[in-house]
């Protein structure tokens, strides 16, 4: 990388940074908790986040089926070259369906667990 590349993102990372430090938090005051030990506002924000990984879910499950049954498919009716090709597709896609089925899976323990503390 030559010096004037280095210096251009030197100089973004320093900005970035003088900013990040004189962002301002919106946080809660202790008002502004319910007595139950809910916050304010709470119950829409994670009916909402529920409904978004839900619909995340179900659309990622259907599109890894869909791809599965296509490169299965491709699979049967490809010479011998192209079942070598396929074969190493298959990997990554193994790799990223089981992101996409155990992403929900982590999320929701992730999200008991600190509703329980």
């Amino acid at each position: 990388m030559n010096k004037k590349v280095f210096k251009v993102l030197a100089t973004i990372l320093m900005i970035m940074f003088i900013v990040s430090i004189a962002v301002t938090s919106f946080a809660l005051t202790p008002n502004q908790i319910v007595a139950s030990g809910n916050v304010t506002g709470s119950e829409e924000i994670t009916s909402l986040g529920k409904s978004i990984v839900g619909i995340l879910r179900t659309v990622g499950v259907v599109l890894s089926v869909v791809v599965l049954i296509i490169i299965g498919i491709k699979y049967m009716m490809g010479s011998a070259e192209e079942k070598a090709e396929y074969k190493k597709t298959m990997i990554p896609y193994i790799v990223g369906a089981a992101l996409i089925f155990a992403a929900s899976v982590f999320a929701n323990v992730i999200y008991e667990f600190f509703a329980g503390i």
